[in-house]
Order: C-alpha cells, then structure tokens, then sequence
C-alpha cells in the first residue's frame, strides 16, 4: 500500500449534497444559488458513508447549499442512524417548516449558521432555533461567520448569543475566506477573549488527516475552500483513500500553502 495512504486517519468527512441555496449569499465559498445543481443521489450517499463508516470513519457532516433544500436528506439520515455520527449545516431559513421531520431522523448534531451578525431578526430567529431543536432533543449549536469588515456587528450580537445561554462550548466562530478575513486576534474578541471553537486552519493553513471535505460535483479536497481537488473515481472507501493520495493543498487567499 502507498505510504502516504497508509499513513491517513481519516476520521471525519463532510459532504456537500447540493449546491442549491435560497440565501444565495455573494460570500459563499461554492457559488450555491437558488438553481443550483444535485448531483449526489441517497443510495450513492448512504452507500458511501456505510461503505466509509466500515473502514472506520465516524463522523459524517452534511451542508451544501441548504440541506434542507436536498429532498432526500431525511431519507439519507434514517439509513445511517447508529453507523455514524450524523450532523448537517442549515441556514435555518426552513427549519420552523422540517422541525418535525428533523425530530424524528435524528441528527446527532444540528448546526445553524448566523452569516450575517449585523442582522438582529436573522440572530434572534437562530438562537430560538437552537433552544427548539434543544427541546426536541437535538443536539445543535451555531456556525458564527465573522467578517473583517463587520468585526463590531460580530462583537455585539456574539455577546448577545451567549447572554441568551448559548455559550462557546456550542458556537464555532468561523473567519471569513478569500477575502474581508479577520485576523486571530480579532476573532478571539468577537469570542469574548475565552477559549473558542473555530477552523484548524485559524493560525496557519494546513490539512488536518483527520479530515477531508467532498463537494457537490464529487470531488474530495482537504478543506472546503482549497481549489485543489481530485474526483472521486469510485464512490467508496477506497476511492475516497486514492483521491487524497498525494492531493495538493492551495491555501483560500491566494498565498503558498504551509503543509507539514
């Protein structure tokens, strides 16, 4: 077996089931739009996260686009319960609508993302979120995207989703890629200058071989921004091992990456 292969510990995976989103947000990292494409099918996801859970991956993470969008996503949670540990990434826009369908797939984890901190209707409408899937039984938190340009937005409404009894342990503090990014510092304010969830990649850009992202078009990379990518020739395990093997990483703002 190839070296670097052998070598891998791939553990977590997240998948990107579509690019198809309502938010269409200018910032987003895929393109996604409300036309956008589908091409994974749920016998193809839940072959390959079995197929990948076999081999010792245990956790998958699903996004997009809005999940909520892909029709099959409660059929693809149902199929993996108790192989996997499942979690999706929602905007939140259509949550109140599948409330009761997510209570009854599952997910071991729910995140809601707050893009936009200077929206208060927007921070208010993920904390209740949160609290409803907490109620339910579902274990959530919150994806918090910070902006160089909007670090005082971020600061204020970070402070007001703690003082409702969300607390670090449950908000991963995202910096904002390609462009408008904060610096570590600045991120440590927004979080309140105590210790915080956020990217492995907040210091210095490496890949993690723990974890590796699939696209919507099937191709895997070692994060979700890098343009270095290789196609998934089989929908497998193994197929996923040879992708990585010897994949390059492009760091998201255009310098050299530093891979150790």
């Amino acid at each position: 077996m190839n070296e670097s292969r052998r070598l891998m510990k791939i553990d977590r995976i997240s998948i990107e089931l579509l690019n198809r989103c309502a938010k269409a947000c200018s910032f987003c990292y895929n393109a996604s739009l409300p036309g956008g494409t589908q091409l994974w099918q749920a016998r193809e996801v839940i072959q390959f996260v079995t197929d990948c859970a076999n081999n010792g991956i245990n956790a998958v993470s699903f996004g997009g686009g809005e999940p909520l969008q892909y029709p099959d996503l409660f059929e693809v949670l149902d199929s993996l319960r108790g192989k996997v540990f499942r979690s999706f990434t929602t905007n939140g826009l259509l949550l109140d609508q599948y409330l009761n369908d997510v209570s009854k797939a599952k997910p071991d984890k729910v995140h809601i993302s707050i893009h936009f901190p200077g929206d208060r209707e927007e921070v208010d409408r993920v904390i209740k979120q949160v609290s409803q899937l907490e109620e339910n039984g579902i274990r959530s938190g919150i994806n918090f995207l910070v902006a160089n340009s909007q670090l005082e937005h971020a600061i204020l409404a970070a402070q007001h989703v703690r003082a409702s009894g969300i607390d670090n342990n449950r908000i991963v503090y995202l910096p904002m890629r390609i462009t408008d990014t904060p610096k570590p510092n600045d991120m440590a304010r927004v979080a309140g200058q105590a210790n915080f969830q956020s990217m492995s990649c907040l210091l210095d850009c490496n890949r993690s071989e723990r974890f590796c992202s699939l696209d919507s078009e099937k191709t895997v990379a070692w994060c979700s921004y890098t343009t270095a990518r290789n196609p998934l020739t089989e929908l497998s395990y193994g197929g996923l091992m040879t992708a990585l093997t010897n994949l390059d990483l492009i760091y998201c703002g255009g310098m050299p990456s530093v891979d150790n």
